[in-house]
């Protein structure tokens, strides 16, 4: 009978193809959010084509006010479609916002185009790409499997790429969901599956002087002189600590196992030219490693600022947390792990890599709630966010054939 599903996904690749042609022309460029409906629109549409039950669900305008302001005047929206009945229930969760294109691309990024095994577009590896081989594996299983145990879920959600409170978060937080097992879509590679990912902690450093005429700058203080200062012992006493800290765990890629930090990310302050500087601050984005704290590293971030403090009495100096979510990961001994793994080596003929990703991804959300979730999806993961980012077709056919897999093992053995 899989052999049977197996077939089914490669009779629709034509299909998958243009369903992911179709979600790449939707510019669904975050922030701010835009042309969000367009989308939950046409995911509707698909998930009900291919015979699941669809729910909308829109954010609560109060919501993103509390968690992203600057994008209050775009409305959000969840997708969920279902078919089946009861438990265990196996979801697909695809995040459709994208970065923006930025420059340097060859092509209009939201004209997708198909050469060499490619489709190229913003968004298409990340992680369009991986949404398409979920709805192609869902569309196949149902097409072939008349009768099976559980349900199967594909959760379609906004701002993951700004933090996800307003996506994954809140359709877990709405209780309209409740999965035990989840497949995100990021673009881990055909030989990789990420069990798990590091945390991160991003805050201010602001510095108060006293603004002043630049005639006379000794009738002030300055807050940007001070904030080199401030930022020159973190990068002398801060940073060679923190990235001495090395993870046990394994890496796509092979590195990427110390914690990090990064300074200076995003700068703010000053007035004018001739305006001594009365306030600055600038950022830092603390990576966390599975064997870390984020309220540790918070406390120890927050311990390094009150020793300045006495150094560099003439501003004051504060730390503003902003945003911070924990590394999590999935015990290679779970039952998705092993699922996944033998689903991998069964459509490839290769043993997977069984990985920590680098980056931050909506995995937490699911895993402090106890759910067992991996990441897989389509590559190369190296696209992503990048000029003429694209996937390749070849990937997302061999992941929906994986994910097709997973849900038979599940949901019929």
């Amino acid at each position: 009978m899989l052999e049977g599903v197996l077939k089914e996904v490669e009779a629709g690749r034509e299909w998958c193809v243009n369903v992911l042609k179709d979600m790449v022309s939707i510019p669904t460029v975050n922030p701010p959010g835009e042309h969000y409906g367009e989308f939950a629109d046409l995911a509707s549409q698909i998930l009900r084509s291919i015979g699941m039950d669809v729910r909308v669900l829109e954010v609560p305008k109060d919501l993103v006010l509390k968690h992203y302001p600057e994008c209050v005047e775009h409305p959000r929206y969840v997708v969920l479609g279902r078919a089946g009945r009861g438990g265990p229930v196996v979801q697909f969760n695809g995040h459709y916002d994208v970065v923006p294109p930025g420059g340097g691309w060859s092509r209009n990024p939201f004209s997708p185009t198909v050469s060499g095994g490619r489709l190229y577009g913003r968004g298409s590896v990340d992680m369009k790409g991986g949404i398409a081989a979920s709805l192609l594996a869902v569309k196949s299983f149902l097409a072939s499997i008349n009768s099976f145990k559980g349900s199967v879920e594909v959760a379609l959600v906004p701002d993951e790429e700004i933090g996800g409170r307003t996506g994954t978060g809140y359709l877990l937080n709405s209780g309209v969901s409740s999965p035990n097992y989840v497949v995100i879509g990021e673009p881990s590679g055909v030989n990789n599956i990420w069990i798990g990912h590091k945390g991160a902690v991003w805050a201010y450093v602001d510095i108060y002087g006293r603004q002043a005429h630049a005639s006379t700058p000794w009738t002030g203080v300055n807050a940007f002189e001070y904030m080199v200062k401030i930022a020159g012992e973190f990068m002398k006493s801060y940073k060679p600590v923190v990235e001495g800290r090395r993870s046990s765990y394994k890496y796509s890629g092979g590195v990427g196992d110390r914690a990090v930090v990064t300074i200076g990310g995003d700068v703010r302050g000053g007035a004018k030219v001739n305006v001594v500087p009365g306030y600055y601050s600038f950022s830092i984005d603390r990576r966390v490693i599975p064997e870390e704290d984020v309220d540790s590293v918070e406390g120890e971030l927050r311990d390094f600022i009150n020793s300045l403090k006495g150094k560099f009495r003439e501003v004051k100096v504060g730390l503003r947390v902003v945003n911070k979510f924990p590394p999590v990961v999935t015990s290679t001994n779970s039952g998705l792990v092993r699922v996944a793994a033998e689903a991998v080596r069964g459509i490839t003929n290769s043993t997977p890599e069984l990985t920590v990703c680098v980056g931050g991804l909506d995995m937490w959300y699911y895993s402090v709630r106890g759910v067992e979730v991996v990441a897989y999806g389509p590559g190369p993961v190296s696209n992503a966010h990048i000029a003429d980012e694209f996937v390749s077709l070849k990937e997302v056919e061999e992941v929906a054939k994986v994910y097709a897999t997973i849900l038979y093992k599940l949901l019929t053995s």
